[in-house]
């Protein structure tokens, strides 16, 4: 997986580009918890559930399912506070969690993410791996392995992330 702070990348980006009048802060604060909420399912591991168990690291919590249904959740409930249409918030939270799993399928390690759950168990990779599968252990950051790790989601993910960004931005400025 990327560190969970790489996952925001992805909201991060999109609504700054975007801005606060297509994509407000609420909203903004939402998709960022989303692209990290998958994560949560490490929690498993402190309750003996297995990595490739669908209940474990990257199995329901990253389906399709999940990533369509959450969104529509969060959506109904915070309709209030996210000061944009429901179509668009839910669009903007769709992508904001389904880009968690992608960012985890493109990972040099790990058993692989659960898209299809429930309708298989299997899991799937991207055809490329090309992010440091990044360490449990925060100690581990400090290691040679840990750089290789920044350095891969600098170079997958933030630089194009901040590019995407740039475009937006200058579009929206024009």
């Amino acid at each position: 997986m990327p560190t969970v702070i790489t996952h925001a990348a992805v909201p991060l980006c999109l609504g700054l580009g975007l801005g606060s009048k297509v994509i407000p802060r609420g909203l903004l604060l939402a998709g960022v918890a989303l692209a990290m909420l998958p994560d949560a399912d490490v929690l498993a591991f402190k309750f003996g559930v297995a990595y490739g168990n669908v209940f474990g690291h990257r199995g329901f919590t990253h389906s399709l399912l999940f990533a369509f249904v959450v969104p529509i959740l969060v959506t109904w409930l915070g309709r209030r506070w996210f000061k944009a249409s429901l179509m668009r918030c839910w669009a903007f939270l769709t992508v904001s969690l389904l880009s968690h799993s992608l960012l985890d399928s493109i990972t040099t390690g790990g058993k692989g993410v659960g898209w299809l759950w429930p309708w298989s168990d299997e899991r799937f990779f991207a055809p490329w791996q090309v992010i440091k599968v990044a360490p449990f252990a925060l100690s581990r950051y400090m290691t040679p392995y840990g750089h290789q790790v920044i350095i891969s989601e600098l170079l997958w993910v933030w630089v194009p992330g901040l590019i995407l960004m740039g475009v937006l931005w200058h579009w929206r400025s024009r």
